[in-house]
């Protein structure tokens, strides 16, 4: 499916988002294959103004490596370790021919019981709709109590101990499939998944400065609808099996045909996807006069009601229901007539 373009692997964004809307076969398809979404939706017409800015990058990068610098001294002061010796052990992100060989060195290191107090560079592993993805956390640290816990390193800042919460949200969902990944190495290696903690650290800027400092979150909630969502994904296979034979997203075919080739993969847009999906704006329009456009909880209430123009229709009476679209066609009537009321009409 992808032809010629370079693949696009898995990352916790990309999960997050994916189980963040598990009832779309577009996305898991797309993402399956390794697709470049962001040049498949500017190809297509519809470029978007996705992900982070060129100077939230740098920002973020900056405060990554000035934090490392050192073995992790600040990193170290702002996780409250001593200013002792304790282990950093950096994996190195381009240290292996393979990324098997990297996970491999992150399998050993966890499995001995005197490995680093913070471990750089890790890579894990998590099953994806019958797919193994590889992640990679900033850190994993050994905490004293015997516990593991992932660490987060983000550049949005913590002003007067307040941040953005949908950034905080983000940040926590993310690190729940690191937690979620963690814990299945650790069963595969016979010891007990409990050892890693729910609550993770966030390491982010304070307030107006460099200075680092760290907030525990506790995950147990992202955790539950992580497992939840991911056990309700279709294999992607399954997915495929179902699509035609030659269907292709080469982003060397012309913008007509990779039009035609998304539309054979069924989307699930909700006004949501525009924060979390590169194809969202294609989407939106392609939904544009149904009900889907309106939000999931429209969507969920006016079940059966596929467009805006058959719930207008439902709402004055112009039209008779089907079987299943009864309760949302009463529910129509009623919310129609409570607006003739508010605005001093007759009631259709």
């Amino acid at each position: 499916m992808r032809g010629s373009t370079p693949r696009k692997r898995h990352n916790a964004r990309t999960i997050a988002a994916l189980t963040g809307n598990p009832g779309c076969n577009r996305r898991a398809v797309l993402d399956a294959a390794g697709i470049d979404k962001p040049g498949l939706s500017e190809r297509v017409g519809f470029p978007g103004q996705f992900g982070q800015s060129r100077f939230a990058l740098a920002r973020g990068n900056g405060f990554e490596a000035m934090l490392k610098a050192d073995d992790g001294a600040q990193l170290l002061a702002a996780l409250g370790y001593p200013a002792l010796k304790v282990g950093y052990d950096d994996l190195g992100a381009d240290a292996d021919e393979t990324l098997t060989e990297r996970h491999a060195r992150t399998r050993a290191l966890l499995g001995d019981a005197a490995g680093a107090a913070l471990i750089d560079h890790p890579l894990l592993t998590l099953d994806v709709a019958g797919q193994t993805v590889f992640l990679e956390p900033d850190l994993i640290a050994f905490q004293r109590a015997g516990r593991l816990q992932v660490v987060e390193i983000k550049s949005f800042a913590i002003i007067d101990g307040q941040a953005d919460s949908a950034k905080v949200s983000a940040a926590a969902t993310q690190a729940a499939v690191y937690v979620l990944a963690l814990r299945n190495l650790l069963a595969s290696l016979g010891q007990d998944p409990g050892l890693v903690s729910h609550e993770v650290v966030l390491v982010c800027p304070e307030n107006f400065s460099f200075s680092p400092v760290a907030v525990v979150l506790d995950v147990r909630k992202q955790l539950a609808t992580l497992r939840r969502q991911l056990a309700r994904m279709a294999s992607a296979a399954a997915l495929v099996a179902a699509l035609p034979p030659d269907l292709s997203f080469d982003l060397a075919l012309p913008p007509e045909k990779l039009t035609a080739a998304l539309a054979e993969v069924t989307a699930r847009y909700a006004p949501e996807c525009l924060s979390a999906c590169e194809m969202a704006a294609f989407c939106r329009d392609e939904a544009a006069g149904t009900t889907a456009a309106l939000g999931r909880p429209v969507r969920d209430a006016l079940g059966g009601v596929a467009t805006v123009s058959e719930a207008l229709d439902l709402a004055g009476g112009a039209r008779a229901s089907d079987e299943d679209q009864q309760e949302a066609a009463a529910l129509l009537r009623t919310a129609a007539r409570l607006r003739a009321e508010a605005l001093g009409q007759s009631a259709p």
